[in-house]
């Protein structure tokens, strides 16, 4: 506990009470300049890639995860990430292991700009074999009445604008662990994608939190939906935030694949089309924008530090899929 309090408090922000020891932590919505808010919950884990963590001894970057992959999904709602709190649970607690995940916790927050407010540790012996971990988040944010988003007012020949990902993200690691495995490279090794990086580094390259820049999108009146790209890639992520008659055009030529992505496919003999279904393949956030508002947008992205560019269009949706990429396969040459 005394080593995380002043983690903790370097996440302070208004509406929030850094202390840690109770047995609850306040957040007063009005302080934090909200009148008439709705709240926002979500909560999220980081799946196996915990597990690259924990074989690679690389413990500094998952906490970033966790909290990318709660506030990635309130933003999408339009709301701001106000505060988190996370769930460590071992088998026997190494205090430095656990002080250095809640360090990127914190990192996390500070990124997002919520509050660290509480949490809870939990050690079980006998449930978890010596080293291993288990982590959870949750996190609520707020807009006003009114301000939520709810993709209605989507329509035919709006724009899609892609920001980049830093990685592979949080998602898939299931299936990169059993590439990694068919490789037969070592965590240490350098990774053929990055030379100069471990394979372990590599991959552990923490989920880019988008929320400061979407909200500064937002409120600039440029969104009228956003879409996190999880698991489920562009097929399953995109028509959550659609109404149901419209679907998504994106063009094959901007959807450029990372190294990461190339290598995975590759070693791993993943079509095109499962790439895309199961990884954010370059894209980790996509915003459906009005036509006329796409250069305005993409400008703002760029001067808050995003890689960002229009990917395709809306357009009816008729009886055809909700998801359209025509040329996958040649633009990406799997």
């Amino acid at each position: 506990m005394q080593a995380i309090k002043p983690l903790a408090k370097s996440t302070v922000r208004s509406g929030a009470d850094s202390d840690l020891g109770g047995f609850g932590a306040l957040f007063d919505p009005r302080a934090a300049g909200f009148k008439d808010p709705i709240l926002c919950a979500a909560t999220d884990g980081v799946g196996t890639k915990l597990k690259i963590a924990i074989d690679a001894n690389t413990h500094d970057t998952v906490g970033i995860d966790l909290v990318a992959m709660c506030v990635n999904d309130l933003v999408v709602q339009g709301a701001e990430p106000l505060f988190f709190l996370d769930y460590f649970a071992t088998g026997k607690l190494e205090v430095e292991q656990a002080r250095t995940v809640i360090a990127g916790i914190a990192e996390g927050c500070k990124q997002a700009g919520c509050a660290l407010i509480g949490g809870e540790t939990a050690e079980m012996p006998g449930m978890y074999k010596a080293g291993d971990y288990d982590l959870a988040g949750f996190s609520v944010g707020a807009a006003e009445r009114g301000t939520l988003l709810d993709g209605k007012g989507c329509q035919p020949g709006d724009a899609l604008i892609g920001l980049a990902s830093s990685g592979v993200h949080s998602n898939g690691y299931s299936l990169v662990r059993r590439i990694v495995e068919k490789s037969g490279l070592d965590w240490t090794d350098d990774a053929p994608f990055a030379p100069g990086t471990s394979l372990g580094r590599a991959l552990m390259t923490p989920t880019r939190i988008y929320v400061k820049s979407c909200l500064a999108a937002i409120r600039a009146g440029h969104v009228k939906a956003l879409a996190h790209i999880t698991g489920g890639g562009f097929w399953e992520n995109i028509p959550r935030v659609l109404p149901d008659d419209i679907a998504a055009e994106l063009d094959a030529d901007a959807l450029p694949l990372p190294e990461v992505f190339r290598w995975l496919a590759k070693t791993g003999g993943v079509s095109a089309t499962e790439m895309a279904r199961t990884f954010n393949c370059g894209v980790g956030m996509i915003l459906v924008v009005p036509a006329d508002h796409a250069d305005a947008a993409v400008a703002l992205f760029t001067e808050h530090g995003e890689q960002a560019r229009v990917i395709g269009r809306l357009a009816a949706r008729g009886d055809g899929e909700a998801v359209r990429i025509a040329g996958l396969d040649a633009a990406w040459g799997l």
